[in-house]
């Protein structure tokens, strides 16, 4: 019997004169015989993104451009007739669900609003509800009031997005715009039924001729709830972000967590840099200065101002300002990164991290030099209160060294959010977060007693009794500085203690098999682990294990499963009882620069602690198993310790299965707690 070749397609309806179709495909096969497999041709004209657009043409997910049969490419709908009030509502509501944050030209190839003064619209706008107000009589007086609450909305919109004023304004004022805009919100929410809908004047026949893409794309419809709510987040996170203005220390800049949403990310970045001056009127010397005499060196001798007027380069002041001149240049650039950093995406702080940790790794070999330089001039001028200084202390390496370690830590910690990380993995990233919250807290208690030997001096030198207090200004600066080392040991002691416990109990689990690696055919446990130790190759101290060190310390093949369950335990009760403490922190010694803040703070400390809770319940729950397991093989096996992944009958002895939560199901992004049930 022959075989049914299918039957060949009919060749295409072409109707225009002068069009002549031609077959390709023999000549289009026999050229790609002669291509090896794998060799790609490279055209430098046809670059990837017409390489995708070839793809998405006749797409109708993806091209706009495509048309029904009989449907006409002209656009039918006449602009110009007459709309009833009822129409004009249900337009202005549908170009809410049109509006962009994004006035890039790439998409529209049309600049938005670049040549006509802002005063000139809100002239209009006032002009379109004065004619408003003038006409209301001959109209129902419910879609007079809806339409000008849209016409308010917008002149309120572009008085809180003006920038120019809102950084020099200090006060309850710059909130007036964003509270306004949450109100007239919920008035256009409850008016939304007055509306009458006109889809025709939304048509994808108008966007075609918009589009400069190809093909052109489909326009994104929301509904109007989804746009109501999307805007109610929106000015609720406009108001909360002028709160920044309300700065107290850097500290309060580095609490802030803003959400995803990109237009209020760029204000916040706007207030914070705009023309190099953070929040309109604080210099980067202010910002640096202050933040390392908080964090390392309160009432240190290199903030002096007076030695900025000495000119003479032998005198030692002269010296020290020169090089805290050349210290503040070089870290300025980094450090205001940092802060850019923390208005991204999850994503992208992630990826920006994972280079961002190399420059300051670089940035200690400078500080040290300067630190150098610094020694001997500081020795002559700091004959008065901080004479006898230890040489061996060095704040400013100190102060780097410290932010190097949270950012590391970060990068761990978003990668459990990112759910970078497979569920074998978690043992061994956690490992490592522990081992660098470790350092951080060794570091931050150094620091602590350093700060407690410069104040302890400076008593000395002013001739105070015990019962005596120092002068207000500096008794305030050393108070802060303690308050924000406590702060910072409590979190770093937190998260030393709780990812020791998460992974000890996930070390526990691999043992008894209840987390099972997947098969991975094409890869290796030490070519993983040098994929993900990547972002910290470079990095020269703390350098990171070799993947026979790191192995040794993760799997403890010298402590028996019931050590390991013991100390897990002991690992999260002391977790569990720092953040009890972290809760407790007044908005002051969080240093939360407002209400909102704090409690937002105190929300993911919270989070944290139920974290403890559960990871307690987890690691109760698996050593009652695991007991019971034991006793059920009699008192032959109660001495010995085996590999329980090797004897299927004992991991089904547990009666246990493991659920690993995925991002957002869980209390906390950063803590992953498996949650152990028992089989019927």
């Amino acid at each position: 019997m022959q075989p049914l070749d299918p039957p060949k397609p009919p060749p295409p309806n072409i109707s225009h004169p002068g069009i002549m179709a031609i077959d390709i495909t023999n000549e289009f096969a026999s050229a790609i015989k002669t291509l090896s497999p794998g060799e790609i041709i490279k055209d430098d004209h046809f670059a990837l993104f017409e390489s995708v657009s070839a793809l998405e043409i006749m797409d109708r997910k993806m091209d706009s451009g495509v048309l029904s049969d009989g449907e006409s490419l002209d656009e039918e709908y006449d602009v110009t007739r007459s709309l009833l009030p009822e129409e004009i509502l249900g337009i202005m509501d549908q170009l809410l669900c049109l509006e962009e944050e994004d006035f890039v030209t790439n998409t529209y190839e049309r600049n938005l609003l670049s040549h006509l003064p802002v005063s000139d619209i809100k002239d209009l706008l006032l002009d379109a509800i004065a004619e408003l107000q003038e006409v209301q009589t001959a109209y129902a007086r419910d879609i007079c009031v809806a339409l000008g609450s849209r016409l308010r909305l917008r002149i309120a919109f572009l008085d809180a997005v003006d920038l120019s004023i809102t950084r020099n304004d200090t006060s309850e004022n710059a909130k007036l715009p964003w509270v306004q805009l949450s109100a007239l919100i919920i008035d256009i929410e409850n008016q939304h039924a007055l509306g009458k809908p006109v889809p025709e004047a939304f048509s994808t026949k108008l966007q075609r001729r918009l589009a400069s893409t190809m093909p052109p794309r489909p326009m994104v419809k929301l509904s109007f709830e989804e746009s109501i709510t999307h805007f109610k987040r929106f000015f609720q996170n406009g108001n909360e972000v002028i709160d920044v203005l309300q700065y107290t220390d850097p500290q309060s800049l580095l609490t802030q967590k803003p959400q995803p949403l990109v237009f209020i990310r760029t204000i916040l970045q706007n207030l914070l840099f705009r023309d190099m001056v953070v929040l309109g009127r604080f210099s980067i010397r202010q910002l640096l200065d202050h933040d390392v005499s908080l964090g390392v060196l309160p009432c240190g001798p290199h903030f002096d101002r007076s030695f900025d007027d000495v000119e003479v380069p032998t005198d030692p002041r002269n010296k020290v300002a020169s090089a805290m001149e050349v210290f503040r240049q070089r870290i300025a650039d980094v450090y205001l990164d940092l802060l850019r950093m923390l208005c991204q995406n999850r994503c992208r702080t992630r990826r920006l991290l994972c280079h961002h940790i190399q420059e300051w790794d670089m940035l200690e070999t400078d500080v040290g030099e300067i630190e150098e330089r610094l020694q001997e001039p500081l020795r002559e001028v700091s004959q008065g209160a901080y004479q006898g200084e230890e040489s061996t202390y060095h704040p400013l390496l100190s102060w780097v060294y410290l932010y190097k370690l949270r950012q590391m830590e970060w990068v761990v910690q978003l990668g459990f959010e990112l759910r970078v990380y497979q569920p074998d993995e978690l043992m061994g990233m956690y490992y490592y977060l522990k081992r660098l919250a470790s350092l951080r807290a060794q570091h931050t208690e150094q620091v602590k007693q350093t700060t407690a030997l410069r104040e302890e001096r400076a008593r000395q030198h002013l001739k105070l009794q015990k019962e005596d207090s120092l002068p207000s200004e500096v008794a305030h600066e050393f108070k802060r500085s303690k308050q924000h080392l406590r702060v910072k040991m409590l979190d770093a002691a937190c998260t030393w203690e709780f990812a020791d416990g998460l992974s000890l109990l996930y070390l526990a689990l691999l043992r008894l098999g209840l987390v099972k690696p997947p098969p991975r055919p094409y890869g290796t446990d030490a070519l993983r682990y040098e994929l993900r130790m990547r972002p910290f190759a470079r990095i020269a101290y703390p350098s990171r294990p070799t993947y026979e060190e790191f192995k040794q310390e993760t799997e403890l093949s010298d402590v028996s499963t019931a050590d390991v369950l013991r100390i897990a335990e002991a690992a999260v009760g002391a977790a569990r009882k720092g953040f009890e403490a972290i809760v407790h922190l007044n908005r002051g010694e969080a240093f939360a620069i407002n209400a909102t803040a704090h409690s937002r703070w105190v929300d993911n400390a919270k989070d944290c602690l139920r974290a403890t809770i559960a990871a307690g319940v987890a690691v109760s729950t698996l050593k009652r198993a695991y007991e019971r397991m034991r006793e059920s093989l009699g008192d032959a096996e109660k001495g010995k310790e085996v590999d329980e992944r090797e004897n299927t009958n004992k991991v089904d002895l547990l009666n246990l299965k493991v659920e690993i939560p995925e991002p957002g199901d869980g209390y906390h992004d950063w803590w992953i707690v498996p949650k152990l049930t028992r089989f019927r």
